[in-house]
């Protein structure tokens, strides 16, 4: 099995409704975003592939989070769930499952850095 990874990120803030501590203050990050894709078979030049495509892709779903407050983006306002790096690699995956052409292959996992040190990882069963 091969695993083709391709990193991005955004600046965004956001804040966690309903949190007791200093996050459910508004407050920014530099969201880095991982997204890696798996498949058994590589093309005729050796690749899983293109890493240019992944990264349009990408480039296309992170611009509409870019310099946003997250909860006021529909998924994350008041209807929707809080804005954690959790419910962000989850909401980023199922938008790039959409857009990704993928044929024999599938996207793995989305980890979303809220900081270096912290991180959450999506991927379904």
């Amino acid at each position: 099995m091969f695993q083709v990874c391709v990193q991005a990120h955004f600046d965004a803030a956001h804040f966690i409704r309903n949190y007791d501590g200093k996050c459910a203050n508004l407050h920014g990050h530099r969201w880095n975003v991982v997204v890696c894709i798996e498949g058994k078979q590589l093309d005729h030049l050796g690749m899983l592939i293109d890493f240019s495509e992944v990264k349009l892709t990408i480039r296309k779903v992170l611009k509409f989070l870019d310099h946003s407050l997250l909860n006021d983006l529909p998924s994350f306002g008041p209807d929707g769930v809080n804005p954690t790096a959790e419910h962000l690699a989850e909401f980023l995956f199922m938008k790039l499952k959409q857009d990704l052409v993928l044929s024999e292959k599938r996207l793995a996992w989305v980890k979303v850095y809220e900081s270096p040190d912290t991180w959450a990882i999506f991927k379904e069963d």
